[in-house]
């Protein structure tokens, strides 16, 4: 089987879902793969910051959510060791605070913006040929499909093989591990905190109630590289119960119990060196990457799916103005705007990545010894903590208005 395509996007998570429906708005159809057979919910639930929230409202989407999720305005710190708490404020230059909501209902919200034939699931790319420089590309699926596209866009994750073929280096190894879930209280919660953060000794901890009946919870801990990882889900919540937080108070290892194990995950932390970033090939001609499969990052600013939404805006915005101005794709004026693209996302990614980086290790406050737990308790979080927040405040702009006869219907 062989299909012809203007645009396709390899990954149904958040970045190439929002992708797919930026360039919808202006006008352009594009194919989604995703290799799941159906829309990935791992994660549990996300924290998206102002920046996101502007990305969605470009996107035509943030009024499906936020009616159905808190802002959240403060975040109490305490330290395991010696109980002490500390009152953060998430506001964030009183432009608002950050909206937590599941991970799903994101999805969802932006998959309903297109077309069920846009999203073509259980298709896995296993190989990639560009038959010029600037395209068009041959893709060809694991279920001997072939698909002929004039743009390529790799939203395929942390191991994406798009970015493999444009020769990003491989992201590395934060000394992190997290695990995260979600749980699930049939018969309501007493948890009434915006946002519960447990410190400790190269470990941290954290409660977000979603609703009356369900938390988000996580768990971050330093580990050696290759540690193994159970595979199965109900070991993962004996070791975060008895291992990696025995010294939490009670009432965090009971949200644990109730965890749903079907939302469980316990992955390593990587991220993609800056310079990477910054120097390496993120496009070759009419080929490109966004979301994790460009900046892979550590969640401690919760800036992995507000990254993503802001590459999707941008993205569109350049591809956008090229097609609306040219009347359709050209491949040699798409490759001009998958350059601004690129430029105008390299320095920003590359300040997340490493702001986020900074923070986790400055939040674990455990391998420095008492230095680095003051250092945490006494000057990050009075001091520099909302300044590290202060990332999310930033617009990364709107789409390309277009006349409505070149609407896609």
């Amino acid at each position: 089987m062989v299909m012809e395509e203007e645009i396709v996007i390899v990954g149904a998570g958040i970045a190439g879902l929002a992708t797919a429906v930026a360039l919808r708005r202006v006008g352009i159809k594009a194919l989604v793969l995703e290799r799941s057979d159906c829309l990935r919910a791992s994660g549990a639930a996300l924290t998206l910051g102002p920046n996101a929230w502007l990305a969605l409202d470009a996107l035509g989407v943030a009024h499906k959510l936020t009616p159905r999720y808190p802002v959240r305005q403060k975040s109490r710190m305490m330290n395991v060791a010696t109980g002490e708490v500390q009152e953060v404020s998430l506001l964030i230059n009183n432009k608002g605070g950050p909206i937590t909501v599941h991970r799903k209902a994101l999805l969802v919200s932006l998959a309903e913006e297109l077309p069920s034939e846009s999203i073509r699931f259980s298709s896995k790319p296993i190989s990639i040929e560009a038959q010029a420089q600037e395209g068009p590309y041959t893709i060809g699926l694991e279920d001997g499909t072939v698909i002929t596209t004039k743009v390529l866009i790799g939203c395929d994750g942390l191991n994406s093989f798009v970015a493999q073929k444009l020769g990003l280096a491989e992201p590395i190894y934060s000394g992190r591990m997290a695990v995260l879930g979600l749980a699930m209280f049939p018969e309501g919660h007493e948890v009434r905190e915006d946002v519960l953060q447990l410190l400790d000794v190269g470990k941290r901890g954290g409660v977000v109630p979603l609703n009356d009946k369900e938390i988000y919870w996580f768990i971050t801990f330093n580990a050696p590289k290759g540690e193994a990882i159970p595979k199965d889900p109900q070991e993962i919540q004996k070791q975060v119960i008895e291992k990696y937080a025995k010294d939490f108070p009670p009432a965090y290892t009971e949200v644990v119990r109730h965890c749903d194990l079907s939302t469980l995950t316990m992955t390593p932390l990587r991220l993609r060196l800056p310079w990477d970033v910054i120097f390496g090939n993120i496009s070759k001609g009419n080929m490109t990457v966004a979301g994790d499969a460009m900046h892979p990052m550590t969640p401690d600013l919760a800036q992995g799916g507000c990254s993503a939404l802001e590459d999707a805006i941008v993205l569109g915005r350049h591809v956008g103005k090229s097609f609306i101005h040219n009347g359709k794709l050209v491949p040699a004026a798409v490759a001009r705007a998958i350059e601004g693209y690129m430029k105008e996302r390299r320095w920003r990614a590359a300040l997340l990545i490493t702001a986020s980086f900074i923070s986790g290790r400055a939040q674990a406050g455990g391998e420095g010894g008492w230095f680095m737990k003051m250092f945490r308790d006494s000057i990050f979080y009075r001091f520099l903590f909302r300044k590290f927040m202060g990332i999310a405040d930033y617009d990364c702009g709107k789409l390309p208005l277009m006349d409505d006869q070149n609407k896609t219907h």
